[in-house]
């Protein structure tokens, strides 16, 4: 009698159990939920529990369940009004200090979450969530690089021992005055031989030796392709620092990044981390006698020299146009509190780079004053008389800080001036990376929870049919192995549902379809199988031996056609972006399942109905 082996079995009752293990939390719905941080990244209070307590039970509000998740408080609820109306009531009693954001959260209970049964992540259009169109401020990353080589080329010319008398920014052009042409002529030699990049050109009919700079239309392109794709680095480590699941963050066009985030109901604060651009840069600061109030009251200020502002907007400072270190630099940034004035402060790390020029500027500097400059930047939205809106920019620059300098140093030091938000905020940006050009929203779309669960609704309406239609056609068909080939179909799914919440894999809409187009490959090897069982009987052998030559017969054929189709699947999970990419994860962990299911599933069950019987034929 054919021995059919032991591990296959054990193999199949395994998957089967922790199949189904895992793919349980699936089963328990998400509740929508208030989620509670401080403004300040600290850890919440002891009587945290008590106070939310309170404020709910003042206004009547009942909760399911409430919870400390992560760093933050969780309150779920029955239904989205109770949870709008507790959002309302908990930022009204809770104050300023803490963020109180609108979420979906799981009602897996304790014991699965505890030995990591998790249900699988949905995407946009099955969780509901926010969707932004942002568009990159290229002509702002061209200014950026303009003012770079205002301060890269007179630093460059003067190593090589060659006096200019002016510089200045001209639309994209640097504009350099000389003394004579001889010099004139030694500068754009010079030029024209480190920075290629750019195009040197002598302006004819200026009153005294000029020169112009230029950046390259291949150049031009470079610094706004490289802004894009910075931005879209940055924005995706800022997105993971939100902690939003699964998000996508992908270029669109030219200049616009497309963001999703599934889950996210209440986009305030999304919004203020993802656009802002806020960033420090640490300047020298000019100390001539009164040359600060005299450009602050003349408007006229020296050409190596730029004019601000202390925030409270009463003290104007001279700062140095060359930085000494800014945002790029910043590697690493945490709040702490200032141990000598108890102020909210930043602790800053800077790179090698900017370690080594700090420790320079303040080792030839000690006993001099360096400034901090605040920078950000801001949109404003306003609506006109017809109801449209009106976006504006608005840049602040802000000296928070001026003090001397007691001590060289260069790699790690503190920064003070901030407010508690402003230093929490300031730290997240500096830890994400900074913009490398400013982004502003123009496009925002919102997707509730409630169209997100009519998709899946109607997602798993539309597998159940495609199910129960594979179903009755293969019990009427095949018969005894059609049932056979439904119970594999069965766990298949259960084993697809596993894998994709273990591995934590997005389901989206086009996942769905995946699901539904794995179903009907699962019973093409099952048809497969069957079919060649039918011949190896038509050509006379017995029903056991054709049963185990139709199963290995037909393996070959089954592989061949999994492997081609697993590979069209890779090559789409590789090219693919968002809903593309979703398909074809789920369409290469449901080939695998299939081919398990159908070739050892089946098997395993056909061996163990039909063990010991004595069979003039099959039910095939």
């Amino acid at each position: 009698m054919h021995q059919y082996p032991l591990w296959k079995t054990v193999t199949l009752i395994v998957a089967t159990l922790i199949g189904a293990l895992y793919a349980l939390p699936n089963l328990y719905p998400e509740a929508p939920a208030v989620q509670i941080a401080m403004v300040s990244g600290d850890p919440l209070p002891a009587d945290f529990a008590d106070q939310v307590a309170k404020a709910l039970s003042a206004d009547q509000i009942s909760a399911d369940s409430s919870r400390a998740e992560k760093g933050q408080w969780e309150v779920s609820f029955a239904t989205t009004e109770i949870q709008l109306k507790a959002a309302d009531t908990l930022k009204h009693a809770l104050g300023q200090g803490y963020v109180v954001a609108l979420n979906l959260v799981s009602k897996t209970p304790a014991w699965l979450v505890a030995i990591g049964a998790q249900p699988m992540r949905l995407g946009l259009d099955l969780r509901g969530g926010v969707q932004l169109l942002l568009e990159v401020d290229i002509d702002d990353a061209r200014k950026a690089a303009v003012q770079r080589y205002l301060n890269d080329l007179p630093s460059f010319l003067r190593k090589q021992d060659i006096r200019y008398t002016a510089r200045r920014a001209q639309g994209d052009t640097v504009v350099l005055e000389f003394a004579d042409a001889d010099k004139l002529e030694k500068a754009r030699a010079a030029i024209a031989k480190e920075y290629k990049e750019l195009t040197v050109t002598v302006q004819a009919g200026a009153s005294v030796p000029t020169l112009q700079t230029r950046m390259s239309d291949m150049e031009a392109k470079r610094i706004v392709d490289y802004a894009v794709q910075q931005n879209l680095i940055t924005l995706r480590n800022r997105v993971n620092r939100l902690g939003v699941s699964e998000p996508i963050v992908q270029r669109q066009g030219a200049d616009r990044i497309l963001l999703q985030l599934p889950g996210v109901q209440d986009p305030t604060r999304v919004k203020e981390i993802l656009g802002s651009t806020a960033t420090l840069e640490y300047r020298a600061v000019d100390e001539t006698m009164g040359a600060a109030e005299s450009a602050a009251q003349s408007g006229i200020v020296p050409p190596d020299d730029e004019l601000f502002y202390t925030r409270d907007g009463h003290r104007p400072y001279l700062l140095k146009r060359d930085v000494i270190a800014s945002g790029p630099q910043l590697v690493d940034a945490s709040p702490i509190v200032d141990q000598q004035s108890g102020t909210p402060a930043v602790s800053v790390t800077l790179d090698s780079t900017g370690a080594s020029k700090m420790f320079d500027f303040t080792r030839q500097n000690v006993g001099k004053p360096m400034a901090v400059l605040y920078k950000e930047t801001v949109y404003d939205t306003n609506y006109n008389a017809e109801g449209e809106a009106i976006r504006e920019r608005r840049d602040v620059a802000d000296i928070i800080n001026v003090a001397s300098i007691r001590e060289p140093f260069g790699k790690r030091f503190q920064t003070t001036g901030l407010g508690q938000k402003e230093a929490h905020d300031l730290s997240e940006l500096l830890k994400s990376g900074a913009l490398a050009a400013p982004v502003a929203i123009v496009e925002e779309r919102t997707v509730g929870p409630s169209l997100g669960a009519d998709n899946i609704h109607r997602g798993t309406m539309a597998a159940v049919a495609g199910f129960c239609l594979v179903v009755v056609f293969m019990a009427v068909y095949y018969t005894v192995f059609g049932l056979f080939a439904d119970v594999a179909l069965l766990l298949n799914v259960i084993i697809l549902v596993a894998l994709l919440s273990i591995l934590q894999a997005t389901l989206t809409m086009p996942g769905i379809a995946g699901m539904v187009l794995t179903l009907g490959m699962a019973v093409d090897a099952n048809v497969l199988i069957n079919e060649r069982i039918r011949e190896e009987l038509r050509l006379g052998l017995s029903p056991h031996a054709a049963m185990n030559a139709g199963y290995e017969r037909a393996f070959l054929t089954i592989a061949d056609s999994n492997v081609t189709t697993f590979i069209a699947a890779f090559v789409l999970y590789l090219l693919g972006q968002g809903a593309v990419k979703g398909f074809a994860v789920t369409l290469m962990i449901g080939l695998a399942t299939s081919m398990f299911t159908a070739t050892v599933g089946t098997r395993t069950i056909a061996h163990y109905v039909f063990k010991g019987r004595k069979l003039k034929d099959l039910p095939v």
